[in-house]
């Protein structure tokens, strides 16, 4: 089979990262795949890229999948990226062709769901209205408020110790910049995002939060994209207090909202208790790999 791969740019940077990208196409000019590079720019993460490669069903096993995943690790290589990262759904074509050409696996995931049909609302209630001494939950749509900001980005650093297994991940670093950049891309898809925080009564700081990114017609699945709680203040139940929070807005304020998504590494004992304990349930499993250059 004859195709071409041209290679095309994003003329849009994120805050964080660049993209590369590449189309394959047949002599027709039909197109049979694309792939593309995201290369993080960072501080902590600039060694690494997350590759995100698709080849039409049709034209599997014709080299095209290959000549795009050449073109990719060799401009990762001339990027000086050190490690190269994918996802694909455990037990798809994607999981054999990373596994087949020099991905080795590093995570395992469980993605679940939470059909909001089935909620206990009452139950819901009852979990918000558990004491939690010393602390206070607080809630906002879009960009941190102001008087966050500062302490919301230093409580980003509650998903450093993520179980990550093998991943070569770097270490994210957040600062008031970053996370008002990650809120405007999130504005700019059309879509909403809103966060629940827990702040410390004492000094009014955030140490833990929670975010869902819904959809801008209220439809469909919710998704959320992450959780997290600063180490000195674990064991208090407040993760789930926050989710809890975030089922409730979207049940009073998305009622035409199906469900909420998550995904968890299977280490991730903790979150994978607080999600089951709300209802979630399984839907499927991923797998992260990653090529080492």
């Amino acid at each position: 089979m004859s195709f071409d791969i041209t290679p095309l740019a994003d003329p849009r940077p994120a805050a964080s990262s660049r993209r590369l990208a590449w189309l394959a196409s047949g002599d027709d000019g039909v197109p049979l795949g694309s792939a593309f590079l995201r290369l993080f720019t960072k501080e902590g993460q600039e060694h690494l890229a997350e590759l995100r490669l698709a080849v039409h069903g049709a034209e599997r096993r014709q080299g095209v999948g290959t000549r795009l995943l050449e073109a990719a690790a060799d401009a990762a290589r001339t990027e000086r990226r050190r490690s190269v990262i994918a996802q694909a759904e455990q037990g798809s074509p994607a999981d054999q062709f990373l596994a087949a050409r020099g991905f080795r696996q590093v995570l395992a995931l469980t993605y679940t769901r939470l059909p909001l049909a089935d909620v206990d609302r009452a139950a819901i209630d009852a979990l918000l209205d558990l004491p939690h001494p010393g602390y206070r939950l607080t809630e906002w749509e879009g960009t941190v408020p102001d008087a966050l900001a500062q302490s919301f980005a230093h409580s980003r650093r509650a998903m450093d110790d993520m179980p990550m297994e093998g991943t070569d991940f770097g270490r994210v670093v957040w600062d008031v910049e970053r996370v008002v950049a990650a809120a405007e891309a999130v504005a700019r898809r059309g879509e909403l995002l809103h966060t629940v925080a827990v702040v410390d009564a004492a000094n009014g700081s955030v140490v833990g939060f929670s975010e869902l990114v819904v959809p801008g017609d209220g439809s469909g699945d919710g998704e959320h994209y992450g959780t997290a709680v600063l180490p000195e203040h674990r064991g208090r139940g407040l993760a789930r207090w926050m989710k809890a929070a975030a089922v409730r807005h979207a049940l009073e304020r998305h009622p035409g909202l199906a469900g909420l998504r998550t995904d968890t590494a299977d280490g991730n004992k903790p979150m994978r208790a607080v999600n089951e304990s709300l209802g979630y349930v399984p839907t499927h499993k991923a797998v992260e790999y990653q090529l080492d250059l």
